[in-house]
């Protein structure tokens, strides 16, 4: 990058701010993208190297910073100032036409009616004030929500920044789209967890988490769809606040319509109830409000919801089919699981053929058996589960389904755990397990290796070129080309890939090794704490429960792992292979000057700095002994303001929390 000065450099950043902004808006909320990613991932690159070197010049609407700061402590309530009130029901036509006859009754206006998609999400408002994004909250119970800006933030179809200057608090719902969904429920099925139950609920529990990072992986949208304060001129009605919030950049759901008449909105009715499979997000019914803001105004509200609007919501579509087998897989972790293979039947506008029977205990309550009539439904109209036994339609003679003794993969006797409903393979040498295994190894959070997928690690496992995590570092090339589908430019990427995989930080492979209990963020906790392999492998269970994040099953897990004589072996392998053991972030201090002012300390930054940057004073604090979290509250001891302070500032000053200027931090550093 050429050498600039602060003006040039200034200009610069204006000018690729307002250029990703626009390719984002493009990309997220028209769904026109006009430049290829690899041209957005440059122009982003040049822009975070020229903010690193003018710290000074990052605005809070710069897109770098989407994701930022430490998780939270915890979240901060917001009272709406308008309150954000709930609709009522409507569950059939007579309901609708009942509607439309009292709103009629109650003003001598004709009336006119805005239909929109009910999307199955979170219910989320967002405050703007001088053009900028300064607070997002949940709804809560209507009158009192949760701050959860940070998360918000890293949703990309939300702008930071708006042309509008007056005030403005917009409305609508974050969720979660179908690809998101199932990749999620993916992950979490690789993990040993429990997967999401719909979509609605996976929105929900993502921007709730304390760490705006795991908001962000989890690619979630929004559509907004109405205003609560807005200090500008006020528009006539409800459909032109659409068109104004597109205007100002907002994304809002295209397929609202302006409907003159009940029936009209009937026939929108009827129109989404069969299409509503072809979205690619959850509506669980349709909203209908009334058009005309001044008669919104005069038929008011009940204590619960408008008078002017409803929501319609849909039946749920249950099919019936036949239950022609029950099919066991093994996962990575020997949970063995059930599935229902069924008769071929559309279900929410596609066709099923397999179901959820999640565990024995579910198919014994429900009394299910190969060769039922059973009723189907989609789960969040997503993933599809026997709902129940149609008794009236049942053969004669048709045998009860016990889980068997022994696992379908190997033949090793299958064990329940205690407080455990699953039955476990505990074979560590199961085909089954090792292939779920090395399919996890190779995940993108894990050690991501690209061009490793399920059907390649499939494939080198039955032509038994790899068995263990170590033999994927013994691919040769040569071995490589015999395979179908494997070219000389796929191998040589392949390879590459493998090589480059090694260089990962620690944290990587703890979570790549499918230790039970240790997830990502666990991974990323022991690596940082123990710094190595060697150091963890030593680690007793006292050592790993002394620490904040690490629980009992979690620690008991870690030391029956690294007793295993065949893990050490493997550890000892894939040192061998040049495989990095080692932690390569921020290291906690293993001699905390006990003296240090920091040391014990919970430190919050903010505000501008001209001597370091954030991540640089993060790390000097907590070498010294001290924590460093990204918002104010009675639990902070001292909080480090640089220029522009802002809000954290002044609640510290409300708390009467130690503040320092960042002359005093340099002085104790120096010191």
């Amino acid at each position: 990058m050429l050498k600039m000065d602060q003006q040039q450099a200034k200009e610069k950043i204006a000018s690729l701010r307002e250029l990703l902004n626009q390719y984002a808006h493009e990309y997220y909320v028209m769904d026109k993208p006009t430049v290829p990613d690899a041209e957005y991932d440059q122009k982003l690159q040049e822009l975070q190297e020229l903010e690193e070197q003018f710290p000074e010049l990052i605005t809070s609407d710069s897109p770098t910073q989407r994701v930022g700061g430490e998780p939270l402590e915890g979240f901060q309530k917001v009272q709406h100032s308008i309150p954000m009130l709930s609709l009522g029901n409507a569950f059939n036509e007579q309901d609708l036409r009942d509607f439309a006859k009292r709103v009629s009754q109650g003003t001598e206006k004709e009336l006119t009616f805005v239909c929109e998609l009910k999307i199955d999400g979170l219910a989320i408002s967002l405050l703007y004030e001088n053009g900028q994004f300064v607070r997002g909250a949940t709804r809560g119970d209507g009158s009192t929500g949760e701050d959860i800006t940070s998360n918000l933030r890293t949703i990309r179809s939300i702008p930071l920044s708006i042309k509008e200057k007056e005030r403005i608090e917009v409305r609508g719902e974050a969720y979660m789209p179908h690809k998101s969904f199932l990749a999620l429920n993916k992950v979490k099925e690789e993990n040993g967890e429990e997967p999401f139950a719909n979509p609605r609920n996976a929105a929900a529990g993502s921007l709730r988490q304390l760490d705006p990072k795991i908001a962000a992986s989890r690619n979630l949208d929004v559509f907004l769809y109405g205003v609560g304060e807005w200090q500008a001129e006020e528009l006539p009605s409800h459909s032109e606040r659409l068109e104004r919030l597109k205007e100002l950049g907002f994304k809002t759901n295209p397929e609202w319509k302006k409907c003159q008449t009940i029936d009209e909105v009937l026939e929108y009715v009827a129109y989404w109830t069969n299409e509503r499979p072809n979205l690619n997000y959850e509506i669980d019914g349709i909203v209908i409000k009334v058009d005309d803001l001044e008669t919104q105004d005069e038929l008011g509200f009940t204590a619960k919801s408008p008078r002017w609007a409803i929501a319609y919501k849909f039946p749920a579509e249950e099919v019936v089919t036949t239950l022609t087998d029950i099919e066991l897989s093994v996962g990575r972790t020997g949970v063995i699981t059930p599935t229902a293979i069924l008769d071929p039947v559309r279900v929410a506008g596609t066709t099923v053929q397999r179901a959820s029977l999640h565990n024995e205990d579910l198919i014994r309550e429900r009394d299910i058996r190969i060769g039922d009539t059973v009723v189907v439904k989609k789960a969040g109209d997503i993933i599809p589960e026997v709902v129940r036994v149609v008794p009236e339609k049942r053969k004669e003679n048709l045998k009860e389904f016990h889980m068997p003794k022994k696992c379908p993969a190997c033949g090793s006797e299958l064990v329940r755990l205690e407080e455990e409903v699953a039955l476990r393979c505990i074979n560590p040498n199961c085909p089954a397990q090792l292939q779920e295994g090395l399919i996890h190894f190779v995940s993108r959070n894990a050690m991501n290796i690209d061009g490793l997928g399920e059907k390649v690690i499939n494939q080198l496992f039955q032509e038994k070129l790899i068995h263990t995590i170590a033999d994927i570092y013994r691919l040769e090339r040569e071995e490589l080309l015999k395979l179908e589908r494997m070219g000389e430019k796929s191998v040589d990427n392949l390879l590459n890939a493998i090589e480059v995989s090694k260089e990962n930080s620690l944290e990587r492979l703890l979570f790549g090794l499918g230790i039970r209990f240790i997830g990502a963020k666990a991974a990323k906790t022991l690596a940082e704490e123990f710094e190595s392999m060697a150091n963890l492998q030593k680690a007793t269970y006292e050592d790993l429960i002394a620490i904040d994040e690490i629980g009992e099953k979690m620690a008991d897990a870690v030391v029956q792992y690294f007793s295993e004589e065949k893990v050490t072996d493997l550890i000892k392998e894939l040192n061998e292979l040049g495989v990095n053991l080692e932690y390569k972030g921020v290291k906690r201090s293993e001699t905390v000057d006990e003296s240090s002012v920091f040391n014990g300390k919970t430190v919050v930054l903010t505000g501008k700095m001209e001597k370091f940057t954030r991540s640089e004073a993060k790390e000097k604090i907590e070498a010294l002994g001290g924590s460093v979290t990204g918002s104010v509250s009675k639990k902070t001891d001292i909080l480090i303001a640089g220029e522009d302070a802002g809000s954290k500032y002044e609640k510290a000053v409300k708390l009467g929390i130690t503040i320092w200027d960042e002359q005093q931090l340099v002085d104790v550093l120096e010191d």
